[in-house]
């Protein structure tokens, strides 16, 4: 059985004098596969992340934590601990979550409105939801 390709099927493999022949172990990244859409999945995934809406304190409940910001702002020399609720809002995208920070407090700026922790955490005044304290139920 003759074939058309007879006179070309035993020849040496053509060497070219410019480009050296590419490594075995290099020519695996050609087939590399393809990701058409990069970032596609990291979309997706950050569209589907849930996030927490702000709550609205009604009047009781914020008069509560303006009478426990000033007597924590009374103590804040003595470094009480504190366990603090506050919303943290989100980078990215609308809403946040409710964070739980417990330390010692070590200062509250009233001008700039932040609770600083000995930690060197920070925390708006105004995202704080809730503030407890052994020192707030030690006071005669």
């Amino acid at each position: 059985m003759s074939g058309k390709y007879d006179d070309i099927l035993h020849l040496p493999h053509p060497t070219s004098a410019k480009h050296p022949r590419m490594p075995i172990s290099e020519r695996a990244a050609i087939f590399s596969p393809f990701a058409a859409l990069s970032g596609h999945a990291g979309a997706v995934a950050e569209t589907a992340r849930l996030t927490d809406q702000r709550m609205d304190l009604d009047e009781d409940t914020r008069a509560e934590l303006d009478r426990r910001q000033a007597v924590l702002l009374k103590y804040i020399a003595e470094q009480p601990e504190v366990t603090v609720i506050w919303f943290q809002p989100d980078e990215r995208k609308d809403g946040g979550s409710y964070v739980t920070t417990v330390g010692r407090a070590k200062k509250i700026d009233e001008f700039k409105r932040i609770l600083s922790m000995v930690g060197g955490q920070e925390i708006v005044l105004d995202d704080i939801v809730q503030i407890e304290s052994q020192l707030l139920y030690d006071l005669p």
